[in-house]
């Protein structure tokens, strides 16, 4: 399974907006070859990037994103809390996102987040969406993750050419009966708290370990030196293009 060592957090990391266009045009100004972004579903059933469960926290909205048209969302501004030079950004839709990444030539992490009681609806349709916007592209360009084993499932069944990895906060005792049971390849965990001992069960075995979220040099370097594939980062500056 391909990984690019230095992964964009939400889009661009600290450097733009979460989740956004905007986000993810300045990870491939910056040199980055990968970027991860977050997957919800609006009450009508349109996916869109959006981290949080609530709009408060990103955008000038308020409420439930599963209680929102896509109509709705689409006139929110998830841009101007972050800084007044993104005022109006919108909230992209991901088949946009996609399409976005495919003209930029950027690997995508797609993390599958549904709200609490969608996660076999939202591991449906964002599994169609990624498995006939693959069609069109280069093979290993997608990959698709999820705390939640539900929308795993319902991905591998769905689009089973598309690789999966389960994200977890450790590294569980249990970590090849985990990924089995939804059809997962890789483990996305928390570096906080991960250790050489940790790490090597799943290298030796072939497993990808890519970890979020790492913000500096030092750590990403103990990390690659151990056998982890990949970082998640805010701080894409930290990195010249070569060495994404």
């Amino acid at each position: 399974m391909y990984y690019p060592r230095i992964i964009a957090h939400r889009g661009g990391g600290a450097l733009a907006p979460e989740n956004t266009l905007a986000g993810i045009r300045i990870a491939a100004r910056m040199g980055c070859r990968g970027v991860e972004f977050d997957v919800a579903l609006t009450v009508d059933g349109v996916p869109i990037l959006m981290h949080d469960a609530t709009l408060e926290r990103t955008t000038n909205g308020a409420g439930f994103i599963a209680s929102k048209t896509a109509a709705e969302i689409a006139r929110l501004d998830v841009g101007g809390k972050y800084h007044r030079a993104f005022a109006v950004e919108p909230a992209p839709t991901f088949q946009a996102a996609l399409q976005t990444c495919a003209e930029l030539g950027l690997w995508v992490n797609v993390e599958i987040k549904p709200t609490p009681g969608t996660e076999v609806w939202t591991g449906r349709v964002v599994a169609t969406l990624v498995a006939a916007q693959v069609a069109s592209s280069k093979p290993g360009t997608v990959l698709l993750s999820s705390f939640s084993a539900l929308a795993l499932q319902q991905a591998m069944h769905l689009a089973p050419a598309i690789p999966r990895a389960l994200l977890t906060e450790t590294i569980p005792a249990d970590w090849r009966e985990q990924l089995q049971a939804c059809g997962a390849s890789a483990l996305h965990t928390a570096a906080a708290g991960i250790s050489a001992e940790l790490i090597a069960p799943l290298c030796n075995s072939g497993v990808p370990l890519a970890c979020y979220t790492v913000n500096d040099r030092a750590t990403a370097a103990a990390l690659f030196a151990a056998g982890v594939s990949a970082i998640f980062t805010d701080r894409i500056d930290l990195w010249l293009p070569e060495e994404m």
